[in-house]
């Protein structure tokens, strides 16, 4: 079978493409010739003959241009990552100047917020126990499941905080009674006997004063009154002193609380937006938009793509008989040759683009802003006397 090789001249027509991504660009179609010739030229011909077809060519010029694409798009995900999560998935990031912005950064600092209970992702409920007398220790977790809380809790506050000695130093005759659960602070009193109290009295002490006051009253009631107060281990809480009757009046223990499950669910949302590298929209390149530095990378790759294709073709036969002698092929050098420029191709752009990106332009930035400053130091100070 007598397969027809590359005569010396192409004609690029639309379909010619194993993909089709530019044929339709004007600009591809213009320079689709070109680079046959070009990379025809540079393998050899017309010395040598060239053992492909204009659509061998065609390809390596279109997977050049993808490759291309490919290496710009996914340095710009990397370097656009944390401003393009959120964005959405239908727009075309192509010609898009993107502008840092805070959404992502926001959204991961949301779990802090929840921690402090002053924001995030995460409900925060309130709910009580009723306490019974003789009884210290209250299982939260059967607690929740009889609330058909599923997951489990997390207790975050528990509602008990002892009567502010202010107040008890401004209540009159010193009746500052914690609902029963404290008793008549024995410092109270001093809100009577020193006509300071409760805004009724007719002499202003000073701030001192009150402050040695209010110091006295705290003292008072660590060493004289109960101490009431609770510890959590695993969800159980357990009450200090154990509750008496007197403490049981009011009849609940108010906490606040989290699911735990929601710390998951609330963190995972179903949206057509960015979420990862894979969905970040970014198309092909537009070949027409590539400048010269592109262009000439392109070209490059398509020689070593045709020049791999080209070695896989007369690595076929390792040898050729003519007349008296047999001629060997250069497969080896071909593959060696292509294997080794498509590799330095690669990383000579991954390189360019890595230089451009914006934390290595604000570190040069910074560097001429250094370089610019120690330069106007050397410039002479004159002393003006006047």
């Amino acid at each position: 079978m007598n397969i027809p090789i590359y005569p010396g001249s192409s004609s690029f027509i639309p379909g010619n493409t194993p993909f089709g991504f530019y044929d339709y660009d004007v600009q591809f179609q213009a320079d689709a010739d070109k680079v046959t010739t070009f990379v025809a030229r540079r393998l050899g011909y017309p010395i040598m003959e060239v053992e492909l077809q204009d659509l061998n060519f065609y390809a390596a010029f279109e997977e050049a241009i993808t490759t291309y694409g490919n290496e710009l798009y996914a340095y710009q995900v990397r370097d656009n990552m944390l401003s393009l999560e959120g964005a959405p998935t239908s727009s075309n990031l192509i010609n898009a100047l993107i502008t840092l912005n805070f959404g992502t950064i926001i959204r991961i600092s949301q779990q802090y917020a929840s921690e402090a209970g002053t924001g995030g992702n995460v409900t925060y409920y309130s709910g009580s126990l009723t306490l019974t007398p003789g009884v210290q220790e209250y299982d939260l977790a059967e607690w929740a499941v009889s609330q058909s809380i599923s997951g489990g809790i997390e207790i975050r506050k528990v509602f008990y905080q002892e009567i502010p000695a202010v107040n008890q130093m401004y209540a009159p005759y010193g009746l500052g009674a914690f609902g029963g659960l404290g008793g008549v602070p024995a410092a109270g009193i001093y809100g009577g006997i020193y006509g300071a109290g409760y805004g009724g009295g007719y002499l202003m002490m000073p701030a001192a004063f009150d402050a040695a006051v209010v110091q006295g009253i705290e003292l008072s009631n660590t060493i004289r009154l109960s101490a009431y107060t609770f510890n959590i281990i695993n969800n159980k809480i357990t009450i200090f002193p154990i509750p008496n009757i007197n403490d049981t009046r009011q009849g609940f223990l108010w906490f606040e609380y989290i699911k735990v499950e929601e710390r998951i669910t609330n963190g995972l949302v179903q949206t057509n937006t960015v979420t990862n590298p894979s969905n970040a929209p970014y198309g092909n390149p537009t070949y027409q938009q590539i400048n010269s530095i592109g262009r000439q990378w392109i070209f490059e790759y398509t020689l070593a793509l045709c020049k791999e294709m080209l070695g896989y073709v007369r690595g076929k036969y390792s040898t050729v008989p003519i007349p008296d002698q047999n001629m060997t092929l250069n497969q080896a050098d071909l593959l060696s040759a292509a294997t080794a420029e498509k590799q330095a191709l690669i990383e000579r752009i991954r390189l360019y683009f890595d230089e451009t990106s914006k934390k290595s332009l604000l570190e040069r930035r910074a560097q001429e802003s250094d370089f610019r400053r120690q330069e106007i130091n050397n410039v002479p100070m004159t002393i003006f006397i006047g």
